[in-house]
């Protein structure tokens, strides 16, 4: 029987045609700036996004990573929410790579205001690290898949440029927000000073992210890639997967939304959930009832070819995408109803 993987999105394989498409791809040495198919993708991304230029990378956390490097110094505080991805899953990335602080705040599943971020901009103090960076991410992941509003990123824009703050996105989810808002992604590219795109989640790309942003931060960025350890040669290969990502993958982004919908509707109804928070994506984020342990219903679900994760103490979350189709909702559907 086939297993149904709701674990996260970043589990799809690719799909026949964007396997021809890696195939066909012209190649080169990327490190020496020599792979057509990475230029055709960084151009297409900056482009995309009204950006000067961009940058290919293996994964998110490395873009983030670099970002986060180009716009601080040691002695600097990353601004961000406390559920964020930088602060939790990037392995404490922020200290380890930048030698940074980081200032966490207590938002809206994942998603802050421009006054609370100016209640939390340090004063010009020797005591005090200086407010260098605040990021956000959209998609919020520990968020259940919030997107956030634009006006609301208008005015935290404002204030970054009051207080000479580097404003940066965490795009990992990008495309799930801006098929829910319509915005049209250049927008994003004149609020932001650089933004990180991922392919290997709802796109359903093998690997890679694209780092944004004008060409001076990208030309550093280079260099910083290459200690990172992530300069690639002959990266068309997986660059060909995420254009043919972006050219097939964007528009039906909408059905996932669509299937979380549908599946969180069943959720909501459980006797033996505490909370669902509000489906806005592709993200499933539920609390079960303490009476019922975690661990418990992932074995039970486990044991019905079902893999889910977890994701705090009571806490479970469920992802669909690109390798989920109807028929296995309603075997999730049926599955959890009998449990």
């Amino acid at each position: 029987m086939n297993i149904v993987d709701l674990r996260s999105d970043t589990v799809t394989k690719p799909t026949p045609k964007m396997i021809r498409a890696m195939f066909k791809a012209k190649l080169g040495d990327d490190v020496l700036e020599e792979d057509p198919t990475v230029k055709i993708l960084e151009k297409k991304t900056a482009e995309l996004f009204g950006t000067e230029d961009a940058l290919f990378c293996p994964s998110g956390t490395m873009t983030n990573q670099i970002a986060i490097k180009l716009h601080t110094q040691p002695m600097s505080e990353v601004i961000c929410d406390k559920l964020s991805h930088v602060y939790n899953y990037e392995t404490g990335g922020i200290a380890f790579n930048s030698a940074a602080s980081v200032r966490t705040l207590n938002g809206d599943r994942g998603r802050f205001t421009a006054s609370e971020l100016i209640e939390n901009i340090n004063p010009d103090n020797i005591h005090h690290p200086i407010s260098s960076l605040v990021c956000v991410e959209n998609t919020t992941n520990k968020g259940g898949g919030a997107f956030w509003d634009f006006q609301e990123i208008k005015k935290i824009h404002h204030v970054c440029n009051l207080h000479k703050l580097k404003f940066h996105m965490d795009g990992a989810r990008i495309f799930n927000a801006l098929t829910e808002t319509k915005l049209n992604p250049a927008e994003y590219g004149k609020i932001f000073d650089t933004i990180s795109i991922c392919f290997s989640k709802g796109l359903g790309a093998p690997i890679g992210s694209v780092l944004l942003g004008n060409k001076q931060d990208i030309e550093r960025a280079k260099r910083i890639r290459k200690v990172l350890g992530g300069g690639m040669r002959q990266a068309g290969l997986l660059a060909a997967a995420a254009i043919y990502a972006l050219d097939n993958h964007i528009e039906r982004l909408n059905i996932d939304h669509e299937r979380a919908r549908h599946l969180g509707e069943t959720i909501n109804k459980l006797p033996f959930v505490s909370e669902l928070l509000p489906v806005d994506t592709n993200i499933l984020v539920f609390n079960l009832v303490d009476s019922y342990p975690k661990e418990k219903f992932i074995e039970k679900m486990n044991n019905n070819q079902i893999k889910v994760i977890g994701f705090g103490k009571q806490t479970i979350r469920m992802v669909t995408h690109l390798d989920i189709n109807d028929k296995m909702i309603q075997k999730v559907i049926r599955t959890l109803k009998l449990l």
